[in-house]
C-alpha cells in the first residue's frame, strides 16, 4: 500500500476552479470562498490518497459536464477522473472553449477528453511494460451522448461535433474503449462539477481512496 498527500482531491474542487478564473480581478465574494477553502484545508491536514493492490489492472474513467454552468459566458465545464486497478491516477476539470448548444453536445466533448486521457494512460502503461491493457471502460450518465456514440448516422444536431464522433467511434471499433451508462448516484465525477453537501462528498472521496493519515487505527 502507498499513501500520498492528495488533499486537493477531496476539496470541493468546484470552488477552486471558479476562484482561479478571478485571480486578476477578485471581489469580496471570491475572498470569502478562498477563506472557506483554507478552513477546509486546516481541518484536514492528514487527508490523502491510499493506493492499494486491489487484485486487478482494469483502466476505467468517469466523465461529466456542468452544462452552461458559467454565469458569465455560459460555457460548460468538462471533468473526468481515471482509475487504474481501482485507484485514481488522473483527474481534470476545465472549462470548454466554446458554448455548447445542448447538454448532449457538452457531454460528448467531455467523453472525447476522457477518451484522449484513457489512450494516453494506456500508451504510458505499455511503454513501461506494466501489463496487457483490456478494453478500457468509459462511464457516462448521459443516455443521449451514449446513443450518439452508437448511432452510425449523423444529422443536423451532431454535424458540428462530427470529428469528435469519428474519434470516439474509431476507438470503440478497435475495442480500445467501451462505454457504459452510470446513474447519477454513482457518478464519481460529480465532485468536480458542482458544490455538493458533506455526505455526498465523503461518499465520493471514499471511492477515490482518500483517508486520514492521523485517524485512529
Amino acid at each position: 500500500m502507498v499513501y500520498t498527500q492528495g488533499i486537493l482531491i477531496s476539496i470541493p474542487i468546484f470552488f477552486i476552479l471558479n476562484m482561479s478564473q478571478f485571480m486578476q480581478n477578485p471581489f469580496i465574494d471570491h475572498w470569502n470562498t478562498v477563506i472557506r477553502i483554507l478552513r477546509y484545508l486546516k481541518k484536514a491536514p492528514g487527508q490523502g490518497l491510499l493506493y492499494e493492490d486491489k487484485g486487478n489492472t482494469q483502466v476505467f474513467g468517469y466523465c461529466d459536464v456542468d452544462w452552461a454552468g458559467s454565469p458569465m459566458d455560459k460555457c460548460s465545464t468538462t471533468v473526468y477522473c481515471v482509475f487504474l486497478g481501482g485507484n485514481i491516477v488522473s483527474w481534470k476539470s476545465k472549462k470548454q472553449n466554446v458554448v455548447a448548444r445542448s447538454s448532449a453536445e457538452a457531454e460528448y466533448r467531455a467523453m472525447t477528453s476522457l477518451t484522449c486521457e484513457l489512450i494516453w494512460v494506456k500508451q504510458f502503461l505499455q511503454e513501461i511494460g506494466f501489463c496487457n491493457i483490456q478494453p478500457m471502460k468509459m462511464y457516462c450518465d448521459s443516455q443521449v451522448a451514449l446513443h450518439i456514440v452508437s448511432n452510425p448516422m449523423f444529422h443536423e444536431r451532431t454535424k458540428h461535433i462530427e470529428i469528435d464522433c469519428h474519434f470516439i467511434r474509431e476507438k470503440l471499433m478497435t475495442k480500445e474503449i467501451c462505454t457504459e451508462f452510470v446513474g447519477s448516484n454513482e457518478q464519481l465525477a460529480d465532485v468536480l462539477t458542482k458544490s455538493l453537501r458533506g455526505p455526498r462528498i465523503e461518499f465520493i472521496c471514499s471511492k477515490f481512496g482518500t483517508s486520514n493519515l492521523y485517524a485512529p487505527a
